[in-house]
C-alpha cells in the first residue's frame, strides 16, 4: 500500500492542504471542529508527516524550484527552452547562496497535483518558478498556491493585480517579424500556432494577424496549421501547407522547434530556403543557430525572465515580497540565413 500523503487527508477531511498543515504543525487559527476533523483523517489513514518536512515547516529551504512541461511527453522532444530558463534561474541562485531544483512536470498525469504537493512537503521550497504552458493551467498553479508557498508565473500571455508575474510583449514583436517578411516582399506568409493552452503562444498567433494588417495583407485561413509546440508537429504543419497551391513564400512559427520542422520538411521536398521559402521561428534557442541555414527568429528573454522571477523569490524569502503586477522583459528580433527577398 502505498504511504498517505497529505493531500489524502485533506481530501478525506475535506479541508485545504494548508489546513492540514496547520493541524499537523500545532498553529494556532484552526477552528476545534476542523482541528477535530484532520486529526480523525489523521488516525483513519495512519497518516505520518515526512521528518524533514516537519523540521522545515517554520523556515523555508534555501531552494528555489522550477516547474516545467516534461520534453519527454512529446513524439520529437526538445529540451531548448528550458535549458535557457535554467541559465538565468542558475544564475540568480549561485548569487544569492540558493539552490535550484528542475522539476519537469507532465501535465497530462492526472495526478500531477498530487505530485506537486509531495514535492513541496518534502522539500519546502523559497520558492516556486512555473513556465509556460503550465503557468496557465489550474491543475498545476492550484496545488502550488494551496500550500502557501511564494510562486512566480512566467508567460502567462496577462498581467495580474493580485500576483507577480513575468512575461514579455509577444504580441507587438511577433507583429513586427510578420511586417519584416511582408518588407521583403512576401505577400503569402503561413503561421505555424503553437500549444493552445500556451496563452503568450497565442498572442504570437494575434501578433501575426496584427503584422499582415499593417502591411496590407489578407488574412487567409489556409495558410494556417496548428502545432503543438514540437519539431514533428512543425514537420506535420509544414507539409501541409507546403503542398498547397500556391504554395507560401515564407513561414514564421510561433516557436523554433516547430520552425525546424518546417526545414526539415522543405529540404526532404527540395525546396531551396531561403531561395524558395523563407523561414522564422520564436525563442531563440540553441537550436536556431545550430541548424543550416540558421535561423531567422525573436530572441525571448527567457534567461532574464527566469532570473528576475528567482530574484523576487529570493527578496520574498528574505520579508521583500515584490509588489503584484506584470514585469515585461522585451523580445528582439534576430535576422539570420534562413530568410531573404521573396522569389519572383
Amino acid at each position: 500500500m502505498p504511504r498517505p500523503t497529505i493531500d489524502d487527508v485533506a481530501t478525506l477531511a475535506g479541508v485545504s492542504i494548508k489546513t492540514v498543515s496547520r493541524v499537523v504543525n500545532h498553529e494556532p487559527n484552526v477552528r476545534g471542529l476542523t482541528r477535530d476533523k484532520v486529526e480523525k483523517a489523521i488516525a483513519q489513514l495512519d497518516y505520518r508527516p515526512n521528518p524533514s518536512a516537519r523540521n522545515l515547516a517554520s523556515s523555508r529551504a534555501r531552494l528555489i524550484v522550477l516547474v516545467y512541461d516534461d520534453p519527454s511527453a512529446y513524439e520529437v522532444p526538445s529540451a531548448g527552452y528550458i535549458i535557457n530558463m535554467q541559465e538565468g534561474a542558475l544564475k540568480a541562485c549561485r548569487k544569492a547562496g540558493f539552490e535550484l531544483l528542475i522539476h519537469p512536470c507532465n501535465y497530462r498525469n492526472e495526478n500531477v497535483g498530487k505530485e506537486l504537493t509531495e514535492l513541496i512537503g518534502q522539500v519546502r521550497p523559497a520558492g516556486i518558478i512555473v513556465a509556460a504552458p503550465l503557468s496557465n493551467l489550474p491543475l498545476i498553479v492550484k496545488p502550488i498556491t494551496e500550500t502557501d508557498t511564494p510562486c512566480v508565473r512566467l508567460s502567462t500571455g496577462s498581467g495580474s493585480a493580485k500576483e507577480y508575474t513575468i512575461g514579455t510583449n509577444d504580441r507587438e514583436i511577433s507583429a513586427e517579424m510578420t511586417r519584416y517578411l511582408a518588407s521583403l516582399g512576401h505577400r503569402r506568409i503561413a503561421f505555424v500556432k503553437g500549444n493552445r493552452q500556451h496563452k503568450a503562444v497565442g498572442n504570437r498567433f494575434k501578433g501575426y494577424k496584427d503584422g499582415l494588417d499593417e502591411s496590407g495583407l489578407p488574412y487567409l485561413e489556409e495558410l494556417v496549421a496548428e502545432g503543438d509546440n514540437s519539431i514533428g508537429s512543425g514537420e506535420r504543419c509544414a507539409e501541409d501547407l507546403l503542398r498547397r497551391s500556391p504554395r507560401p513564400t515564407a513561414i514564421f512559427s510561433a516557436n523554433d522547434d516547430m520552425a525546424a520542422g518546417v526545414l526539415r520538411t522543405a529540404n526532404r521536398l527540395g525546396i531551396s530556403v531561403p531561395g524558395e521559402l523563407s523561414i522564422a521561428g520564436c525563442d531563440d534557442i540553441a537550436l536556431a543557430q545550430q541548424i543550416y541555414p540558421a535561423l531567422t527568429t525573436i530572441r525571448q528573454p527567457l534567461s532574464a525572465m527566469s532570473e528576475l522571477a528567482s530574484l523576487a523569490l529570493v527578496n520574498s524569502s528574505r520579508g521583500n515580497p515584490h509588489e503584484p503586477g506584470l514585469d515585461v522583459v522585451p523580445g528582439i528580433i534576430k535576422v539570420r540565413d534562413s530568410t531573404a527577398p521573396a522569389p519572383e
